[in-house]
């Protein structure tokens, strides 16, 4: 590869942001680490050098033909992809979208890299399955393959880690680390703890602005920039409930959830079964387990969001499943946020209006907000540090942001049962350590019961005392780490 200059470059992505004036030289042999919080920009200039963006004034040269960008937009582009050609509802049969194999053959530049990828990162058994039938995580790792086997002149990898399990994240580590000597790379990180030791330059964005840029071997510099990044958060206070409707009452003698020989299957493959589980009021529960075991959808049997959670002998909230509930009232005693929930909500709609969706359980708002209400959701926008962004577009948010939006639309109503699956997938440290501190304020001062995913083990969430591993060995389910 050539030496790359970005010169004096602004560039258009919509109506809510564009980078400016960027000065960037990437030189062979380079392997750059972008950082900066959310909304900084940071996405926006891996996806620059991806042919994304209305470059408006200034220039890039030297950009070589084949850049393979990975991220989280398009990871959520693919999905999008995947379920604009279901025609399930004209041919009346369910759609598990393309086959693994034939996603990757339209990459692949290099089969036998391919086949040791996909043993590597586990895929082989899937590779006949459907894209739909992938958890978030083996979706993760399917573009990460298609990037890797396309033999990019240049790989962009826009959070690589976020998604994976802790065996898979360290394969790429150590992956990344071989292949850096060979492709140049630049990552786009939101955890400084992952900035790997081959990391040759860092740079950070704000505010659309690449602000700083240092040899990752000055250590004076590099200091300096990781203290831009820090955050205090002391002296957090969690908005209150909405006096005029509080969460309806349950009878405390009872579980929230009980779960009893729970079993999901598609078709021959088990995903888990013989599974036990009981949820308490004021219990707090973590739950793990390698990509693909099956966390997701224990949740989703949980919020009623899995056709197979009629099938399970399930209680919750007051209701045996299958005995006449609705579904919103399984959903009013629940916050949730989830990767799906997140690409699901694609209406246009204000960042005000997301949050006063969560007091209706609506993707969208459809009723009329009370003052009451609205007072709440302009506190929430305080703590987020997003006052002046009430009336911006949902979708022009960066995904951190989007994130943080959700788990606050999850939280704005103090649930009984609030559902976080990987919460901080996405976010940067500075939103990441406030949404942890959030979370550990809410399991000791409120009376609302926290499941929580994660994959992360810096990731610790204050109060949580009771874990659930599922083993990813449908076989063992049974055994799977219940731990008081």
């Amino acid at each position: 590869m050539q030496i790359v200059r970005v010169q004096h470059c602004s560039a258009w992505f919509n109506d809510s942001f564009s980078l400016r004036a960027i000065n960037w030289q990437l030189e062979p042999g380079q392997c750059w680490v972008i950082l900066g919080h959310n909304g900084a920009g940071k996405s926006a200039l891996g996806a620059l050098l991806a042919g994304a963006g209305e470059i408006r004034a200034g220039h890039i040269e030297g950009l070589p033909p084949r850049v393979e960008l990975v991220s989280l937009a398009s990871q959520a582009a693919l999905i999008e992809a995947e379920r604009a050609k279901d025609d399930s509802d004209i041919t009346d049969e369910v759609f598990a979208g393309t086959p693994v194999h034939e996603l990757l053959a339209e990459h692949c530049r290099d089969p036998e890299l391919q086949a040791q990828l996909v043993q590597l990162f586990g895929l082989a058994a899937l590779l006949d399955s459907g894209f739909r039938q992938l958890s978030t995580g083996e979706t993760r790792k399917l573009l990460l393959i298609r990037a890797l086997v396309s033999k990019p002149d240049l790989l962009v990898l826009d959070e690589p880690y976020e998604g994976l399990d802790a065996a898979s994240a360290a394969k790429l580590a150590v992956y990344l680390a071989k292949r850096a000597s060979i492709t140049p790379l630049i990552l786009i990180l939101n955890r400084v703890d992952e900035i790997p030791a081959f990391a040759t330059h860092l740079g950070l964005m704000q505010g659309g602005e690449l602000v700083q840029q240092v040899p990752s071997s000055d250590h004076l510099a590099r200091q300096q920039m990781l203290q831009l990044l820090h955050l205090q958060t002391s002296d957090l206070s969690i908005p209150p409930p909405d006096p005029a409707a509080p969460a309806p009452p349950l009878n405390a003698a009872e579980p929230l959830v009980r779960i009893r020989q729970g079993r999901v299957a598609y078709g021959d493959k088990v995903v888990f079964s013989h599974l036990d589980w009981c949820i308490q009021p004021g219990q707090h529960w973590q739950l793990s387990g390698p990509n693909g075991s099956g966390k997701t959808c224990l949740l989703n049997l949980i919020t009623g969001d899995h056709p197979q959670c009629y099938n399970n002998d399930i209680f919750v909230f007051g209701y045996q499943r299958g005995q006449g509930e609705s579904i919103w009232e399984i959903k009013q005693h629940i916050g949730y946020v989830s990767s799906s929930l997140q690409w699901q909500y694609r209406v246009s709609i204000s960042v005000q209006n997301v949050l006063l969706s969560g007091f209706y359980d609506s993707i969208g708002l459809y009723q009329t907000a009370t003052d009451s209400q609205r007072s709440i959701v302009r506190q929430w926008l305080s703590l987020l540090g997003m006052d002046r962004r009430s009336d911006a577009p949902f979708q022009q948010l960066s995904f951190g942001d989007q994130r943080l939006v959700l788990i606050a639309r999850a939280m704005v109503k103090h649930p009984h049962l609030l559902i976080l699956d990987e919460p901080c997938l996405g976010l940067d440290d500075m939103n990441r350590q406030l949404v942890l501190a959030l979370v550990s304020r809410l399991c000791n001062e409120s009376s609302t019961t926290v499941v929580y995913v994660n994959h992360h083990g810096a990731d610790v969430i204050q109060g949580i005392e009771h874990y659930l591993a599922l083993p990813g060995n449908a076989a063992e389910t049974a055994s799977a780490a219940l731990v008081p």
